[in-house]
């Protein structure tokens, strides 16, 4: 009896190892980019992928637009990426959908995050950094079959990436070229289009402010109109400080019967911050976004002067411009 009662235990031990040794580690990319950085693929790289209950996911960040790798539980709505879950969860967490799991805000290139996935199920994958970026993933028991292995995935990602990164629409878009003394004053803050797919939503950003150097003549207006799907923000001066999508505008801005909002700038000091300037969210978040939609900011320039300019959010991918007043 004991003889037989040890060798259930060890076959029970043994299935056990077998079952761990028979997890499978899954790869994925968040995030990718043009070779100027100028257009971002804001994108699950790919968006849908069907593993095997024990089997984790690493996800590669390879870009400096910033993004998270964030799991909710039923119904939870989507938190600002200061709150998280709350907080962040440790590289390596496990989720089967009784609690968040949230990598945090992640824009070091070659970061790496991995969520290990116990139980069968449908899990929606978020980033909390952008409300047009989703996708999902599929844990089914290990005794069903997977319809696709790593190398599908690979070749998935990049023909994603591919198809974000040079449309037509967005190889013209990102070719700014200075412009002479404008009539209508309006400089584009940024353009993009979102993607939607079986797996969720795949969106692409053009950060670049399109005809990004204007000259006009002092006591004129200049006004940035936002028709993309990430949120920019307009700067002359000194940044705020740990600026961040949810940096308000400063206490200079005012906002026209008309909803936009409006400076005015009469030294090439003088400190001015739009606070985000984007489209409504097309889903209940707690993502602190543009009241109502905030997609322009204008500026009343009273002096001739040089004014330089940068999207707080993204100068370091190169969305920078200036303003020439003249006399």
């Amino acid at each position: 009896m004991q003889r037989k009662l040890m060798g259930m235990v060890l076959l029970g031990v043994a299935t056990v190892f077998a079952q761990a040794a028979e997890a499978e580690s899954w790869h994925a990319i968040v995030g990718a980019q043009s070779s100027d950085k100028g257009v971002q693929a804001l994108a699950f790289l790919p968006n849908e992928m069907w593993i095997h209950a024990g089997d984790s996911i690493t996800w590669t960040f390879p870009t400096p637009e910033p993004h998270s790798v964030t799991f909710l539980t039923p119904g939870q709505i989507r938190p600002t990426f200061q709150v998280g879950c709350p907080g962040t969860s440790p590289d390596g967490s496990t989720f089967d959908g009784s609690a968040c799991v949230d990598s945090g805000r992640i824009g070091t290139v070659g970061t790496t995050y991995a969520v290990t996935f116990p139980s069968p199920g449908n899990y929606r994958e978020v980033c909390l950094v952008h409300v047009n970026m989703t996708g999902i993933v599929h844990v089914l028991d290990p005794s069903e079959p997977l319809p696709y292995d790593q190398a599908f995935y690979d070749r998935q990602a990049v023909a994603e990436q591919r198809d974000l990164l040079t449309s037509d629409a967005e190889v013209s878009a990102r070719k700014p070229q200075a412009r002479s003394h404008a009539h209508n004053h309006q400089i584009v803050t940024g353009s993009g289009r979102l993607v939607s797919t079986q797996g969720g939503i795949q969106s692409v950003s053009v950060m670049r402010f399109i005809q990004p150097n204007i000259t006009i003549h002092a006591g004129e207006t200049v006004e940035w109109d936002s028709s993309d799907v990430s949120g920019h923000a307009i700067t002359f001066g000194q940044e705020p400080p740990n600026v961040s999508p949810s940096t308000p505008p400063s206490a200079n801005v005012y906002v026209d019967p008309d909803g936009a909002r409006h400076a005015l700038i009469s030294s090439t000091t003088d400190n001015v911050h739009s606070g985000l300037i984007a489209q409504a969210p097309h889903e209940r978040t707690g993502v602190a976004q543009a009241p109502a939609g905030v997609t322009r900011f204008r500026v009343t320039f009273t002096r001739p002067g040089t004014y330089r300019y940068i999207c707080a959010l993204h100068d370091e991918l190169g969305m920078t411009g200036q303003v020439v007043v003249l006399p």
